[in-house]
């Protein structure tokens, strides 16, 4: 069978402020430890807490430990708790002599924790299912084995004492159903018992794992079992309405009690023979029946204890006290009702449950209720009093109305009052905040990035708080927002966790953080977060290479004294893809390891992930054929048969075609062009190059138009490679790879650790070559000038988690908090994912293409010139080709993160070029004298295309933008304009050194008289 598929996953947990211990959402699981005066409980929120009940001392009694206690007890107080589990708690069960408390959830482990021992560790995992673990039994409150059954149709044996699986049985047996989850098992000496949503009980041999016997019987899914101490009695609660009790020994069901009148959810007993049991039910009746003096079960005494407002999950009980939990975070205790004492008379005809209703409890203590006693089953009739008294009162009419039962306490005797977790939340457009409302109605607004709560609104509706703070703006889904535990959790996964991107003007940084970016720079979202979460890993790894490269240099050092012959000469061969540089000629300029990684912060262009990063091979090869001293736009070319392209030729920043295709064409590339070199070396992809010979003083002149002016990397290295060049860089990375051929059989963890073994593993390659080199740290994590700090709480938890194709929801490989990762190194190291390691030690991050949008530019009216269409000849000297309408207008392609007042820039480029002579500090930007339009709606400067087409657009197909002046600038008209091109190519300026003649000024090839493209976006 194959393998599935497993990816790794990053969450986070943002703190919840200060608060009391208790629950965040519903109680699921309640039992108490007598012996210890000690109440736990379980919940919906992941978290078990223990509870003092301050029971009075007296001597225990396994029946009635506080039968002779004489004290009330005082209030419950809180004692501790535990984040168990990442999801719903669904059952727990206490043994081995109170001592050790087993807990079964949603997340599909089961724990064990030790609550008296001193270790604050997270409880242990003692198993695991492959989907939601709903219930547990254990035989005995001694027994060193636990059960527990699922979704996944499994029944599962775990040692307690860390022997792991112990038995394993499918719950399904020879039938295939889509119905055998178990949602119910119950445990006794020598069987267990397990029901489910297919109606049937099944009883199995603990031992061998085989079927004794099932029983049929229920119309509905069985919620709950019993067994007793001999193993021969089974009794069942069911959404039927009804409790059944079956004979192991008859091999049939006995008895079927009907007292609820509602899906039955619970039992509970702590009599051994099952004698006296309480039950209780989705309208939140609980119901005690005692059959100890009662020769058939039928004719035993059923009272109808206590009534919850809600239904009732779970019922525990100790001494004369009843614990009820309902879906609420609150635990309410209840006084139990005593079964011995007489029952009352029956009413007078004429009271009617409206006044027995408002009657007040009294006499109580002495007898029960009348209208209190429930029939156990059709066939019984209620007792007119005591079963062993000899005193025999009449029996009512059973054709007389006795109305409904009214219970004993409608009021709990204390609360033990829990929290209030989040039920709802609401990302807001910028994702970067989300709007909270827990259980209480309040709204509180929450930063995802700093991990705090920004401001509270109230108690209000969340969408109303939702349509003040929104904005127009349109970003990227790049995390997923939960709340299934009662607090807003962040789950990263590595597809699309890298997907969104601000701007830095609009991430809300202080000045000084601010002062770090560009114009226009962005900041990956996940990439930010991720960075500052692991933040004393990173340092903590950076002190331990800086460490390991000190004591490698002194062995190779050592070892080349010792051996002086065995020294290679560095040459061409010498590992570098871990971007140790390599000057092989002294004079030349080191470049800084980091220029060599995806991470660097002078990616030119806005269309090659200048605000997402990708792996250095990735990178190189948009670098290599898509940089445009334009960047952001793409137009499709048609297919037009052409020559080898004039080397001296600089094409401005678009190109056209009627369908889609790469336009990139790099101002960089083109100088490069004119200074031949070997396909390696314009090879980013084999690891950082050798440091570059610094450019001339001309050719830095000659390149310094604004994308020259951004990036001061060697324009060598980044040229653009022609089409017929492609493969023969393809020929020469292959033939590079057969030299290495032999370092790339070394195989690594796919976590940080093999990360960390690969760098090492080159730092040693480099050494052995290079024995009296510096060796320069390979580790460069993501600087502050793509990532500001951020200083986040040392509560919130982080959770490394592992989805497979086998399992419903994701494994926790690591548990922890920001506060104690740098603690934790060892853990780490074995648990984060190899992508997250790249990114954290390398800033490289997983490639992926961007996202582009489509569009048209035309003038509004025609009142300005038209963006045309480059005059592109055919190979054979033919006309250039017009597209499907006749014209040769073409769409445009661009990254959605563009915002408009680049393409107004573009526009500025095509149809009103700077004149040469006029002082480029001097120049109006382009959004200064042009405007936007979409839909007629004037689109902000700083609006995004992504924004433009959600917002303004709001339809399938190509959006159409419209440019227009506002009159703060003369543009010159098309004549002017025609003219001024014929004047420019007749005087010569409009040609190049080799008298190559540009195209128009609305073309793709308008030039300045510096030879630099006008009106290029960097960014």
């Amino acid at each position: 069978m194959a393998r599935k598929l497993s990816h790794q996953r990053v969450t986070y947990v943002l703190p919840l402020p200060d608060a009391p211990g208790g629950h965040r959402l519903g109680v699921n699981g309640l039992t108490v430890d007598p012996q210890n005066s000690i109440l736990y409980s379980a919940g919906r929120d992941g978290v078990i807490c223990s509870w003092d009940l301050d029971f009075p001392q007296t001597p225990f009694h396994a029946s009635n430990p506080y039968v002779n206690s004489s004290r009330q007890p005082g209030p419950t107080r809180f004692k501790t708790q535990v984040q168990a589990h990442s999801h719903w708690i669904n059952d727990i069960v206490l043994t081995q002599g109170n001592s050790a408390l087993v807990s079964a959830s949603s997340d599909t482990t089961v724990r064990l924790w030790r609550p008296h021992s001193e270790s604050t560790e997270v409880p242990e995992r003692i198993g695991k299912h492959t989907d939601y673990v709903k219930a547990l039994a254990s035989p005995d409150g001694q027994a060193n084995w636990v059960a527990s059954g699922g979704l996944d149709h499994k029944l599962f044996l775990w040692d307690l004492n860390g022997g792991g699986e112990i038995l394993s049985i499918d719950a399904c047996d020879d039938d295939a159903t889509e119905k055998g989850s178990i949602y119910a098992l119950g445990a006794g000496s020598s069987v267990l018992a397990s029901g489910g949503p297919e109606n049937v009980v099944r009883v199995w041999d603990p031992k061998s794992g085989k079927l004794i016997t099932k029983f049929v019987g229920h119309t509905d899914n069985v919620r709950d079992i019993l067994i007793n101490q001999a193993g021969d009695t089974i009794m069942t609660a069911s959404s039927d309405q009804t409790i059944k009790i079956w004979s192991l020994t008859a091999g049939r069901c006995m008895n079927t009690l009907t007292m609820h009148n509602d899906s039955v959810w619970s039992l509970y007993s702590d009599q051994p023979d099952l004698s006296v049991f309480y039950s209780s039910d989705r309208s939140g009746l609980v119901a005690k029946t005692d059959t100890r003096r009662s020769p058939d079960v039928e004719q035993s005494v059923c009272v109808a204890a206590l009534q919850e407002h809600e239904g009732v999950v779970k019922v525990a009980v100790c001494g004369d006290f009843i614990w009820t939990a309902t879906p609420k975070s609150s635990i309410n205790r209840w006084k139990d009702i005593d079964t011995t004492l007489e029952i009352e008379s029956p009413p007078e005809p004429v009271r009617n449950i409206d006044a027995a209703a408002a009657t007040p409890e009294t006499d109580k203590t002495t007898k029960i209720p009348y209208n209190a006693v429930l029939q156990v089953s059709a066939t019984s009739t209620l007792l007119g009093s005591h079963p062993s008294s000899r005193v025999n009162t009449p029996e009512p009419d059973l054709g007389t109305d006795i109305g409904l039962p009214i219970p004993v306490h409608t009021q709990p005797e204390e609360s033990i009052e829990g929290q209030h977790g989040l039920i709802k939340c609401l990302m807001l457009n910028d994702r970067k905040r989300t709007l909270t409302q827990d259980s209480a109605g309040e709204v509180v607004l929450w930063d995802l990035l700093k991990c705090v709560p920004v401001q509270a609104y109230g108690k209000r509706h969340i969408e109303d708080v939702a349509d003040e703070l929104n904005t127009t703006e349109t970003i990227a889904h790049w995390c997923t927002i939960d709340i299934r535990t009662g607090r807003l959790s962040v789950i990263l996964e590595p597809n699309r966790c890298f997907d969104a991107e601000v701007y830095a003007d609009e991430a809300g940084l202080s000045d000084a953080d601010l002062a770090q970016f560009r114009d226009d720079q962005r900041i990956n979202l996940g990439k930010w977060i991720l960075r500052w979460l692991f933040a004393p890993l990173v340092d903590e790894e950076i002190r331990r290479d800086s460490e390991y490269r000190e004591t490698a240099i002194a062995k190779a050092e050592e070892h080349a004294r010792l051996n002086p012959l065995s020294v290679s000469i560095p040459g061409d061969d010498i590992p570098r893809s871990i971007g140790i540089p390599i000057s092989q000629d002294p004079s030349m300029t080191t470049l800084r390891p980091t220029l060599d990684f995806p991470g660097s912060p002078h990616a030119p262009g806005f269309g090659i992930n200048v605000g997402t990063p990708s792996s250095a091979n990735y990178l190189s090869t948009s670098m290599a054929s898509s940089v445009s001293p334009f960047p952001g736009f793409e137009a499709d070319t048609p297919d037009v048969p052409s020559s080898h392209p004039n080397p001296d030729a600089v094409p401005s920043s678009f190109s056209y075609s009627d369908k889609s295709g790469d336009y990139f064409s790099s101002r960089l590339a083109q100088d490069n062009e004119k200074q031949p070199m070997s396909p390696s070396e314009g090879n980013p992809t084999s690891g950082l190059p050798q440091s570059p010979a610094e450019p001339d003083k001309e050719e830095r002149k000659k390149g310094s138009s604004l994308f020259g002016k951004k990036f001061r990397m060697d324009i060598k290295k980044l040229g653009r490679t022609s089409t017929d060049q492609k493969p023969q860089i393809q020929e020469e990375k292959i033939e590079e790879s057969e030299v290495s051929s032999v370092k790339e059989e070394k195989v690594y963890d796919p976590n940080i650790s093999g990360v960390i073994d690969r760098i090492r593993h080159e730092y040693d390659e480099f050494l052995a070559a290079n024995p009296s080199r510096e060796l320069v740290t390979a580790i460069t994590p993501s600087p502050t000038s793509e990532t500001p700090r951020l200083h986040i709480p040392s509560r919130t938890a982080v959770f490394i988690q592992e989805e497979t194709g086998d399992t419903a929801v994701a494994s926790d490989l690591y548990r922890g908090s920001v506060g104690r990762i740098g603690q934790e190194i060892e853990r780490l190291e074995k648990s984060i994912p190899h992508w997250l390691g790249e990114l954290l030690l390398k800033n490289q991050i997983p490639f992926k293409e961007q996202v582009k949008i489509a569009f048209i530019l035309k003038p509004f009216d025609d009142l300005l010139p038209p963006v045309v269409k480059p005059e592109v000849a055919t190979a054979n000297g033919g006309p250039p080709p017009l597209n499907a309408n006749g014209n040769n207008s073409s769409r445009l392609n661009a990254n959605r993160m563009l915002r408009a007042k680049k393409v107004l820039a573009y526009v500025a480029e095509r149809i009103d070029p700077p004149n040469p002579d006029e002082p480029e500090d001097g120049v109006m930007p382009a959004e200064e004298y042009l405007e936007l339009y979409c839909q007629k709606i004037l689109c902000p400067p700083n609006m995004t295309l992504a924004t433009i087409r959600s917002c303004l657009w709001r339809t399938s197909g190509d959006m159409i933008l419209y440019y227009k002046a506002n009159g703060k600038k003369e543009i010159r008209s098309p004549s002017s304009l025609t003219n001024h091109n014929e004047n420019y190519g007749a005087n010569g300026d409009g040609t190049t050194p080799n008298g190559n003649h540009h195209g128009p000024p609305g073309s793709i090839h308008s030039m300045t008289n510096s030879g630099s493209v006008s009106g290029s976006i960097v960014t």
